[in-house]
């Protein structure tokens, strides 16, 4: 291919055909959605319920508020942190979040308890690749230099440099959150991507990003970088979930909670100016046409969310990503809903709703993710 794009859609994770979920409908009691109840503050003009609605809906059904341990078992995996003395993190309500220092900007907690739930989150990740670290077509032989851009824990990094002993593998963040045990092949260094990257022009093989969603203002400058820095034929590789859950059976209804979450998430992303509907507006692959780059292919992939699918594989990784949920779910929530002016005792409330409404078995949810490779062109 010749600087032609490419489209292939994954229907779901693993390459699997697509379940088919019998049409419930809102009527079961089990999956029926929490409404505002009458008298309540009417919706905003985004479709946000007001948090306040959470508060008096967990008053008339005696929420549990201690339900965030899951039945699944010990799934959690850890990871040992540099000394936080480093930076001066931010506090809200008592979570760590990383400083606003220069341009750089992360919505999610960067403590033990949301570092050890981004550990879950990478091997639901590579489950949805059916194993897999990456997509695009590498050659080892012909890779000595690669950088993973946003390295969080750096689990992705450890496990490539682990699988790639002869490469120069770089892990970056903007907070040094990592693991001390790392291969030998393999460093990690502080660095701001929304800035000019420091890397020499044509000097990297291959770059790898993955979940820098509400993170990034300009991803068309941030495309740009990664193409200076790539050598000619060098692959980008950017890999972004979207915060909206779905369903095929209207099982999720726009006014529960989980119908909520991405309205939450999207809100957020319009008040700082970093969009959380990357997928749905298509920004991977326009951006990538942007900055240059040819032989541009994407794959879609639905992830369930729960123990409700039939197929073992499918069943496994919703496991996963309801553990994942589970394992933090005011880590994700609890600075964007902060920001939009909730309380801590609002933010509480709204994720024991989400648990559960995942602990239904009437409820299917599912959300989207989307790879999309880009190739430097061999003459650039």
């Amino acid at each position: 291919m010749t600087g032609e794009s490419a489209s292939v859609t994954t229907p779901v994770v693993g390459a699997k055909s697509e379940p088919t979920l019998p049409r419930s409908g809102p009527s079961s009691p089990n999956s029926k959605s929490v409404s505002p109840k009458e008298g309540s503050p009417e919706e905003t003009t985004t479709g946000i319920l007001p948090a306040q609605h959470w508060v008096e809906a967990a008053q008339d059904e005696e929420i549990d508020n201690s339900d965030a341990e899951s039945a699944m078992g010990s799934l959690a995996s850890s990871t040992a942190s540099l000394t936080a003395s480093i930076l001066e993190y931010r506090k809200i309500h008592g979570r760590t979040y990383h400083s606003e220092i220069g341009n750089a900007s992360y919505w999610g907690a960067n403590d033990e308890q949301q570092n050890e739930a981004m550990d879950m989150y990478h091997h639901l990740f590579t489950l949805a690749l059916d194993g897999k670290l990456f997509l695009a077509p590498l050659d080892a032989k012909n890779i000595h230099k690669v950088v993973d851009i946003g390295t969080g824990t750096g689990s992705w990094a450890i496990d490539f440099a682990d699988d790639h002993p002869n490469v120069e593998v770089i892990g970056t963040d903007i907070s040094p959150i990592q693991s001390t045990w790392v291969p030998t092949n393999l460093k990690f260094e502080m660095d701001d991507c929304t800035l000019d990257w420091t890397f020499s022009p044509n000097s990297l093989d291959y770059v790898h990003m993955r979940l820098l969603v509400g993170s990034i203002k300009d991803w068309e400058a941030l495309f740009r970088e990664a193409y200076k820095a790539l050598t000619p034929g060098g692959w980008l590789e950017s890999h972004e979930c979207n915060a909206v859950y779905e369903c095929d059976d209207d099982s999720v209804q726009e006014t529960s909670a989980l119908g909520q979450w991405g309205k939450l998430f999207a809100e957020f992303g319009r008040s700082i100016g970093r969009s959380f509907t990357v997928l749905p507006d298509g920004i991977q692959r326009k951006a990538m046409e942007a900055a240059g780059f040819v032989e541009i292919s994407e794959a879609d992939f639905k992830t369930p969310i729960g123990s409700w699918p039939k197929d073992p594989q499918l069943k496994e990784i919703g496991q996963y990503a309801q553990h994942v949920v589970e394992a933090d779910t005011e880590g994700y929530i609890l600075y964007p809903a902060t920001a939009l002016g909730w309380s801590r005792e609002e933010v509480t409330v709204f994720a024991a709703h989400v648990r559960r409404e995942l602990y239904s078995p009437k409820t299917h949810p599912w959300y989207r993710q989307k790879v999309v490779l880009g190739r430097k062109p061999l003459v650039a």
